[in-house]
């Protein structure tokens, strides 16, 4: 048996697709931990990335200080690792 659906002037074929599984699938319930430990495994990436970014930061501005002093016409180049560490929390979040 073919049934058509009336669209306009045309007359289209309804196909039903056979079911894959007699027996429907019952969405199984999560165990409560679970969504403990993903959000707890987001918070690490989040603090872990952050203070990553922060010690870069850090180690570069105390070499920034002693371009400074050792080297002053150097101190424009001695900024891209402040930029890097700063990328790194960006993408940390």
């Amino acid at each position: 048996q073919e049934r058509y659906c009336e669209k306009g002037e045309q007359r289209l074929p309804i196909f039903e697709a056979p079911p894959v599984c007699s027996v429907p699938f019952a969405m199984q319930p999560c165990d409560p931990s679970s969504a403990f430990f993903g959000f707890m495994g987001v918070t690490s990436a989040l603090v872990f990335a952050n203070l990553g970014a922060a010690y870069g930061t850090a180690k570069s501005g105390v070499g920034i200080a002693s371009m400074g002093v050792m080297r002053p016409d150097m101190i424009m180049k001695s900024i891209i690792p402040v930029v890097m560490a700063g990328v790194l929390g960006i993408y940390g979040l």
